[in-house]
């Protein structure tokens, strides 16, 4: 059974964290990396039990590699929802996944429809091509769209309603790995958002050596975020994680959710 991860209201529960399991790392990055199903739902149990309220996650096939394709999709939400009944569980779906093929991933999203487990929710990145019919596709198969807004363009690309409405939230996901462009860039987006009036719970975060600080920023904000092992494999004091749960429970202190 699915949950509705389509609207959800900040201003009803404070600052939230959203826990990202796996990303495209590999196992060769950090060991905790899940990728096998079993491995994906146990990195999930414990991600919620250290204060996630929903998960991201990409679906691997079988050689490890990132995947849109059903059957691979259903197995690791089957998976995740057994060991965490309940809990919304989106998914990925860059562009480079589907081998930079726009069409074929519409193609591969929009079989889905016929799947016994779907996505409560997928990101759709507004910077790459085809947004615009992947977001069309997931909503006709009845997944909730989370816009990744990686720059100020892509703002006024989303306020064009390039993705629809509802928004299940907005990711504010700056892409520089030097902390302090990072906070810029954040900090851009969010006053974008702001002037165009867009609505949807943002969820800020960043990447590697920006992760914290973006999360520390956007706990001033009072904003939600994200964390785990496909943005960051260290705690903030740059010790190296154990796994997801002690990313997301450091979130969790970080934000005050």
């Amino acid at each position: 059974m699915r949950t509705d991860g389509r609207v959800q209201s900040s201003a009803m529960s404070g600052p939230r964290v959203k826990a990202c399991l796996n990303g495209g790392r590999g196992r060769d990055e950090h060991p905790a990396v899940p990728i096998t199903p079993e491995q994906l739902a146990a990195e999930a149990a414990a991600s919620v039990a250290a204060g996630a309220f929903a998960l991201h996650l990409h679906p691997r096939d079988d050689q490890g590699r990132e995947t849109l394709e059903g059957a691979h999709v259903e197995a690791a939400l089957a998976a995740v929802r057994a060991a965490c009944p309940g809990v919304p569980v989106g998914v990925g779906t860059g562009l480079w996944i589907a081998g930079g093929d726009p069409r074929r991933r519409v193609d591969l999203v929009a079989a889905w429809r016929a799947l016994g487990e779907r996505p409560d929710y997928a990101s759709v990145n507004l910077s790459e091509k085809g947004s615009r019919r992947l977001a069309a596709a997931l909503r006709r198969a009845g997944i909730g769209v989370e816009a990744g807004v990686w720059t100020e363009e892509d703002v006024a690309t989303l306020a064009r309603g390039t993705l629809g409405s509802p928004l299940a939230r907005v990711l504010v996901e700056p892409q520089e790995p030097d902390p302090l462009e990072a906070q810029r860039t954040a900090a851009a987006i969010d006053r974008a958002l702001d002037a165009e009036e867009v609505e949807g719970e943002r969820f800020h975060h960043g990447y590697g050596p920006a992760t914290w600080d973006v999360i520390r920023v956007a706990a001033q904000r009072v904003r939600s975020v994200r964390a785990g092992l496909e943005d960051a494999t260290t705690l903030p004091d740059g010790t190296r994680a154990r796994g997801n749960a002690d990313l997301v429970a450091a979130a969790v202190e970080m934000v005050g959710a």
